[in-house]
């Protein structure tokens, strides 16, 4: 970013980004994924879900005060831990984090897509607007990345809008006995169910991203952080409140691929179901746009600091495209494979180990950074517990689903292992440090 438009953010335009990160795509993909989880319970899922983040976000926001980069938690983690292996690791598991939730991402497009066919043809029409959201989008970015990324305002302002009137809509027509206690799942059930849709709050990392852009960042950055955070519980659990309030556990379960457009049917007819259902494939395309490219940027920042092959440092057109090609052909593979449980389990999994690294990041910088030591080592406890939590269900319930996540965190070391000791590159923390500077 040139000097001109650096320091230009204030604060609504940074919780705008953070709050446009986290309501992606996520909550139209997962939401009948938690309710199948955690029945009546969904609301509490997705709050223990949000508390979680919301812990993390205090370690975001003092490391990016502290130290503001463009690098955001690969900076983070590099700064902290140093050039080890297992940071290496980290890094690019955030990468293929990355790249679960993009597969996460253009599963919801296909499925909401899908459902306005005839239900003998949906498998094919899901597979086939699956691949080519991803073929177009990839080829978007190879020619013009601002083309969606210019709408992308005005995509983030409409689905909040229609989600609003989703809400004022229905919750004057939910049935308050779909909600007590008796209807929730178990204790651990609840706090398993709401990891499992943990992916669905990650975008407020994107805030630490434009920390060198923010003017008055020590004051502006901590306060987006949390507003956007705390805003977007409270819009997850009133969601979920409607849904599980006005469409029974068993319809939810069935049509939990695009549960949000079936649950806005009982108040607002199949116009509801139509208009959430494009709300949600215009958001998910959207996060689909700013998932692929960054992704593949991110693969660029993790070569650039050694930890991946050299030839993903190379751009063409100015634009990093082997990391852009192998994110999008690795995309096409999981999100065509792969089912929605599955992809969730990992994308929520890699997304909590990557969060308690970083709230482990600050209790190491704690002094720099002028931190609560105590308050990050929470988060640490929490990510970790909510991850045994989630590994815990998914053996109990799912335990073929436990390989897809063993494999990807293998992988992620396995990478990086193989990559030091065939090449003996290390990295080059010069760069890291022009980042953090």
């Amino acid at each position: 970013m040139s000097k001109s438009r650096k320091e230009n953010l204030g604060y609504w335009e940074v919780t705008a980004i953070g709050i446009g990160g986290m309501v992606g795509g996520g909550i139209f993909a997962v939401l009948g994924l938690s309710v199948e989880l955690t029945n009546g319970g969904a609301p509490v899922a997705f709050l223990i879900a949000g508390i979680v983040a919301l812990v993390t976000s205090y370690s975001y926001a003092r490391l990016s005060v502290t130290y503001p980069s463009q690098g955001g938690t690969v900076a983070f983690l590099d700064r902290a831990f140093g050039p080890g292996l297992l940071t290496g690791s980290a890094n690019i598991l955030l990468w293929i984090s990355y790249i679960v939730m993009l597969s996460l991402y253009a599963y919801a497009f296909g499925s909401y897509g899908a459902s306005f066919f005839p239900q003998a043809s949906q498998v094919f029409w899901k597979h086939a607007l699956i691949t080519g959201s991803i073929v177009s989008i990839t080829g978007l970015n190879l020619l013009n990345a601002r083309l969606i990324g210019e709408a992308e305002d005005w995509i983030v302002l409409l689905k909040l809008v229609i989600l609003s009137l989703f809400i004022g809509v229905g919750i004057w027509g939910i049935d308050s006995t779909r909600l007590a206690p008796a209807s929730w799942s178990s204790p651990l059930n609840l706090i398993a169910g709401g990891m499992i849709i943990f992916l669905a709050y990650e975008g407020f990392e994107l805030i630490a991203n434009t920390a060198q852009d923010v003017r008055d960042a020590p004051k502006i950055l901590p306060r987006a952080f949390y507003s956007s955070v705390g805003f977007v519980i409270v819009l997850y659990v009133l969601v979920a409140i409607v849904t599980v309030g006005t469409l029974s556990v068993d319809k939810i379960a069935e049509a939990k691929d695009y549960a949000l457009a079936e649950a806005a049917r009982p108040f607002l007819g199949q116009k509801g179901f139509v208009l959430i259902a494009i709300a949600a494939m215009l958001s998910t395309v959207s996060a689909i746009n700013a998932t692929v490219y960054g992704a593949a940027r991110l693969s660029y920042a993790i070569a650039k600091d050694g930890e991946l092959p050299s030839m993903l440092e190379n751009k063409v057109w100015g634009k990093p495209i082997e990391g852009l090609l192998i994110t999008a052909g690795l995309t096409l593979l999981i999100a065509n494979l792969t089912e929605l449980s599955s992809m969730s389990t990992m994308g929520s999994a890699g997304f909590l180990l990557i969060f308690a690294a970083v709230n482990g990041a600050n209790v190491v910088l704690a002094e720099n950074t002028k931190s609560k030591r105590l308050l990050s080592l929470l988060g640490v406890v929490l990510c970790l517990g909510a991850l045994g939590c989630l590994v815990w269900q998914t053996a109990n319930n799912s335990p073929g689903q436990l390989w897809f996540l063993f494999t990807m965190l293998g992988a992620a070391f396995f990478i990086e292992l193989t990559f030091r000791v065939i090449t003996g590159r290390t990295m080059n923390l010069s760069k890291i440090r022009k980042l953090d500077h």
